[in-house]
């Protein structure tokens, strides 16, 4: 067995903590989106919320699909490098990443919905 650095113990002990804030205040496009994805509510996938993975929180997480649906604001256009890196980092770790913009949820969530589902028909 592994034995995991203090530090890295940290920073997961923060991503919960944080990830149980998030949840609290999530805006209103991953609310919106939330009411669709819960539930198993498309086609039997069961996603998570705000769910610490390695040093990041994902938005929303199948783990059986090992995909991760990520709802951004308008604070993500200034931040590509970072989102590029985070992104690089989960595909390292087996996940696909899917974004979205807050406006593309609140604007044509029928359409984000049928993205997800075509991301989930290939398996990974």
């Amino acid at each position: 067995m592994a034995v995991r650095s203090q530090l890295s113990t940290l920073r997961q002990q923060n991503a919960s903590l944080n990830a149980k804030a998030l949840r609290r205040t999530m805006t209103d496009a991953e609310r919106k989106l939330w009411l669709f994805l819960r539930n198993r509510r498309l086609d039997g996938y069961k996603f998570r919320r705000q769910v610490p993975v390695g040093p990041y929180v994902a938005d929303f997480l199948c783990e059986r699909a090992r995909l991760i649906v990520e709802v951004d604001g308008g604070q993500h256009a200034d931040a590509t490098v970072r989102d590029n890196q985070r992104s690089a980092w989960l595909s390292q770790h087996g996940y696909r990443v899917q974004r979205f913009w807050n406006n593309e949820v609140l604007q044509n969530l029928d359409g984000v919905w049928e993205r997800i589902a075509s991301v989930l028909a290939v398996k990974p």
